[in-house]
C-alpha cells in the first residue's frame, strides 16, 4: 500500500472546507475495520485512508503548515500503513470505568504480545507490538498499543484465495477468539495485502 506524501494532503484551508464530508467518508470506512475482541478490547485496523485522516487532524489541531512539521507527521503515521504482507492496527483496551480500567491494566501486562490472527489451516501469527516505543512497564500495560501482524507469504496467498481467519487474545487474564472474522472486515483487510 502506497505511503502518504505531502501531495496527498489537503492544505489547512482546503481541509477546513472538506473536513465534514471527509470525516463522514472515513467513519464509514472504519466501520469495516473495527474488530471487537470480547467486551473490553478492540482492534482498529489502519490503512492509507485512516492515516490520512489522522495526519490531517493532527495538522489541523496543531496548526502545522511548515514542511518540516508536515514531514514529521507523515513519517510518524506512514509507519501504520500496511506494507502488503501485514495488517497494522491500533489495539485498545476499553474499560469504561476509570478505576476498573486502572486495575485491569495492572492485570493485563503483556497482553499486546498475546493478540493474534490465524488464517485457517495455518499457525497463529502473534502481533509485533509497539515498535515505535515501549508502552508497558513491570507495573501496568497501556490502554493503547500499535500492532503489526506480519503474515508469511503462504498465508497472504491463502487469504487472497478466500481463506477465512480468526483473531483473538491468549493472555492468562483475558482470553477470547473471534471465529471467523466477519466478512465485511475480512473484505476490507484484503485490500491491505496488495
Amino acid at each position: 500500500m502506497q505511503k502518504l506524501t505531502r501531495d496527498d494532503l489537503f492544505s489547512l484551508e482546503q481541509y477546513a472546507e472538506q473536513r465534514g464530508s471527509f470525516r463522514d467518508k472515513v467513519l464509514q470506512h472504519k466501520r469495516n475495520r473495527r474488530l471487537e475482541l470480547g467486551t473490553n478490547a478492540a482492534l482498529y485496523f489502519e490503512d492509507r485512508l485512516t492515516m490520512q485522516y489522522q495526519v490531517q487532524e493532527m495538522l489541523r489541531i496543531e496548526k502545522i503548515f511548515e514542511a518540516d512539521g508536515i514531514n514529521e507527521e507523515l513519517e510518524t503515521y506512514n509507519a501504520l500503513i500496511p506494507d502488503g504482507s501485514n495488517w497494522k492496527a491500533t489495539f485498545m483496551i476499553e474499560f469504561p470505568e476509570e478505576g476498573q480500567r486502572r486495575e485491569m491494566l495492572t492485570q493485563l501486562i503483556g497482553i499486546e504480545d498475546r493478540v493474534y490472527v490465524q488464517v485457517v489451516d495455518f499457525d497463529r501469527v502473534f502481533a509485533i507490538a509497539d515498535e515505535d516505543l515501549e508502552r508497558s512497564d513491570k507495573h501496568k500495560t497501556s490502554a493503547v498499543h500499535f500492532l503489526r501482524f506480519e503474515l508469511p507469504s503462504e498465508q497472504v496467498t491463502a487469504v487472497k484465495a478466500g481463506a477465512s481467519f480468526v483473531a483473538g487474545i491468549d493472555h492468562d487474564n483475558y482470553q477470547v477468539e473471534v471465529s471467523p472474522v466477519a466478512d465485511n472486515v475480512r473484505q476490507s483487510l484484503l485490500e491491505d495485502l496488495s
